[in-house]
């Protein structure tokens, strides 16, 4: 049981330090985000490199969405615009977990009295740069943290038959990703916990893929949620989300075992075989759908009666 509440524990101080970051680099940032927004989504390229470039700054795919419909329901962007920065959305995130997958916890302390440091400053950017600092340390930290508690766990029963029933049964593992990332509304942070957890050895990397997956998929509620009353337009850049995770997620499913193969070639270290898996399938997802972005907007709007 000791176990257990440590675990969660290492959630939220992974969600905190992951809101830490986030907060510093948007108040780095918020005064141009609007006006970035507007100047680069006039097609769906630029958008997506847009897209890409604001999702690995504010560390978020759920934020930059959120921010996106927000601007949709307040008729600054139009649907069409949004497409580019969703397919961008999904790239960007990725590189948050290629950097989570280096062993930095050696940088916890450092990066703690940085922030600390910089915390006693009255400079608002000198506080952002602050939040940054403790963000990263209370991430390596809980990181760290589900790497050491991945075997204790497994030596509870109920977690133990969870984690032989994931392995065993790969459409589990991604409804499992889908719960966990909407319940705490952050994918890093589930593919995160995955990452430690096949690092320990617990589970192999096709069911960190499936859990990938599901995680894609589940961080789509968050922007689901943020169009609610913004109107029709905010409503369809949501569903847009939703369609292009769900098409991904049934597109690779049958490709796991493939995909792992193809990743252990890449690298012997089993979490970076999962953040170099979820940076293929997130960019294969955008590229292929890219030519085809307009005509894709286009079956959304019919698909969720869009009226004319």
């Amino acid at each position: 049981m000791l176990y257990f509440c440590l675990f969660i524990c290492f959630i939220f101080i992974f969600l905190f330090g992951i809101t830490r970051l986030r907060i510093g680099l948007l108040n780095l940032s918020e005064k141009k985000i609007e006006l970035w927004l507007k100047r680069f989504t006039k097609t769906p390229l630029i958008g997506m490199v847009f897209g890409i470039l604001m999702t690995a700054l504010l560390q978020s795919s759920s934020a930059v969405m959120v921010i996106t419909v927000g601007l949709v329901g307040a008729r600054i962007l139009s649907f069409p615009q949004t497409i580019g920065i969703i397919l961008g959305t999904n790239i960007g995130t990725t590189f948050t977990l290629e950097f989570l997958s280096f062993h930095l916890s050696s940088l916890c302390i450092p990066f703690l009295l940085i922030g600390i440091i910089f915390h006693l400053f009255r400079d608002v950017r000198m506080k952002s740069i602050s939040y940054i600092f403790l963000g990263l340390a209370l991430i390596f930290a809980a990181m760290r943290g589900f790497e050491w508690l991945a075997i204790p766990l497994t030596q509870m029963n109920f977690v133990h038959f969870l984690f032989t029933l994931l392995h065993s049964h790969l459409f589990l593992a991604l409804l499992f990703g889908i719960v966990l990332a909407a319940s705490i509304q952050s994918s890093t942070v589930t593919i995160g916990m995955a990452m430690s957890f096949i690092s320990a050895g617990v589970f192999p990397i096709e069911t960190g893929i499936a859990i990938m997956l599901g995680a894609n998929i589940g961080t789509c509620f968050t922007g689901l949620l943020a169009s609610f009353g913004a109107g029709e337009e905010a409503r369809l850049t949501a569903y847009t989300h939703i369609w292009l995770n769900v098409g991904g997620a049934l597109v690779f499913y049958p490709f796991i075992t493939l995909l792992a193969h193809g990743c252990k070639l890449l690298t012997a270290l089993p979490e970076q075989q999962l953040a170099h898996a979820s940076l293929l399938f997130n960019v294969g997802c955008s590229l292929l759908v890219l030519p085809f972005a307009e005509k894709f907007g286009k079956f959304i709007m019919i698909l969720h009666g869009k009226k004319s």
